[in-house]
């Protein structure tokens, strides 16, 4: 993996900057884009907004589906998230897995009792034929959620992580049982890229009014949805405004491996290597103030940037970093 290509080509003017947005859909995954997304649903409807989001992640465990970031991005905006873990239920016991590790089973994998049954729900339902995008649905229902939760694709699309001495091993077990080793040769997304869309995934890019990429773990979070070539090619062809908000701070992830993950691709570890390798096709460019100085060179890229604070340490901000997004996006239509 390497920088992107050329520069996105400039929108055709004539849209109404100021026109209120219909359709918002958010490229998700993982904490940090739940939080990003608590501060959107505080700035337009929640009708408006389709997140779709990553499925790489996913993994039997136990016998039941668990889908991460599906459930990451339900549980805090459901305000249910485990503020501690930035996983899992608030206030979850885990008597299921207690048992299980006593009878020597391998559970660092840590789900909690409720948290099983609604993966255990999402096991049911795929066995009885239903689709992925129609389980995220249901349970996002059920957290009480007015806005869609797509998941990038119905299909298998595990994420692997090549390590030196030839092991490759999932995502999952690189990042929660081995701890994210730096010994990192490669990440390969080759079942995402021969994956299809889910339903309805398509369709909500095409009728979007702005897109935006969240602060998500550019490798394995955003990489994953963009690897599954119907929705990349629909990306390329989007004829909104696509704004991205930068993972990296002060050349550090907030959260998570993304930095042993992009220099392992031959990535710049910077808010400037996320906008080059994703330069090709967003149109804007948000990121922190820390790294003010890579103004000129992030507008050389030929994306539009919006500067500030971009850590989103509580509800306030949150907010004030998706709106600064969305800003960017009417700006740009």
């Amino acid at each position: 993996m390497s920088e992107g290509g050329p520069a996105r080509a400039p929108r055709a003017a004539g849209r109404d900057a100021a026109a209120a947005l219909r359709s918002v859909v958010v490229l998700a995954g993982g904490v940090g884009a739940a939080r990003f997304l608590s501060g959107v649903v505080q700035c337009i409807a929640p009708e408006a907004l389709t997140a779709i989001v990553n499925t790489g992640d996913d993994r039997v465990f136990y016998g039941v589906h668990v889908s991460p970031d599906l459930d990451i991005v339900t549980y805090t905006l459901a305000g249910r998230i485990d503020p501690e873990r930035g996983f899992g239920l608030a206030g979850d016991r885990f008597t299921l897995i207690e048992r299980l590790r006593a009878l020597g089973h391998e559970t660092w994998f840590r789900l909690g009792d409720a948290d099983f049954a609604n993966c255990l729900h999402r096991t049911l339902r795929l066995a009885e034929g239903a689709g992925l995008d129609e389980i995220a649905d249901e349970l996002r229902r059920d957290h009480g959620l007015g806005f869609r939760i797509l998941p990038m694709s119905n299909d298998p699309c595990a994420t692997r992580v090549l390590l030196e001495g030839g092991r490759s091993v999932h995502f999952e077990e690189y990042l929660v049982r081995d701890g994210a080793p730096a010994d990192v040769c490669a990440v390969d997304l080759c079942e995402a890229e021969r994956a299809s869309p889910a339903p309805g995934v398509l369709e909500a890019i095409a009728g979007a009014d702005l897109i935006l990429v969240a602060p998500s773990n550019p490798i394995v979070s955003i990489g994953p949805i963009r690897s599954v070539p119907a929705i990349g090619r629909a990306l390329d062809a989007a004829t909104c405004p696509i704004v991205a908000v930068s993972p990296i701070v002060g050349g550090l992830p907030i959260k998570g491996p993304a930095h042993t993950l992009m220099r392992a691709c031959g990535l710049e570890v910077s808010a400037r290597g996320v906008a080059a390798l994703y330069r090709d096709w967003i149109d804007g460019f948000v990121f922190d103030a820390r790294d003010a100085q890579a103004r000129a060179s992030i507008e050389a890229l030929g994306l539009a940037a919006e500067v500030l604070d971009t850590l989103m340490v509580d509800a306030a901000a949150s907010k004030r970093v998706a709106e600064a997004a969305i800003a960017l996006g009417k700006r740009l239509r």
